[in-house]
């Protein structure tokens, strides 16, 4: 079988469900059934009683980096991402790293 081809026998399709916190990532695999979804994969993983936070109608769920809906089907080989909230709005993030580079070039 090649590299891109996608497996369809019964038994089950394998993936890998991750989650990032500043200091650790934690990367799951698992052989899940055909048919199983973003959310069934979270539940299944045990993630949810390492982190408790993780909750798929808060999260954002990606999939290579794709958001995708909780009750996306998944494929062999997929990576399940869940993503954190962001902390800090992008826009003031921005302008205060901007900001500071500024007062370190009038120097």
């Amino acid at each position: 079988m090649e590299a891109h081809e996608q497996r369809t026998d019964i038994e089950g399709i394998d993936i890998e469900l991750v989650y990032a916190l500043p200091h650790r990532q934690v990367l799951r695999r698992l052989s899940v059934s055909p048919q199983t979804t973003v959310e069934q994969a979270v539940e299944l993983s045990g993630m949810r009683s390492l982190f408790p936070e993780i909750d798929c109608s808060i999260n954002k769920l990606g999939i290579f980096g794709k958001l995708v809906r909780p009750g996306t089907v998944l494929r062999d080989l997929d990576r399940v991402e869940i993503y954190r909230p962001l902390i800090t709005d992008p826009k003031e993030s921005r302008r205060r790293r901007a900001e500071k580079c500024r007062g370190t070039q009038k120097r």
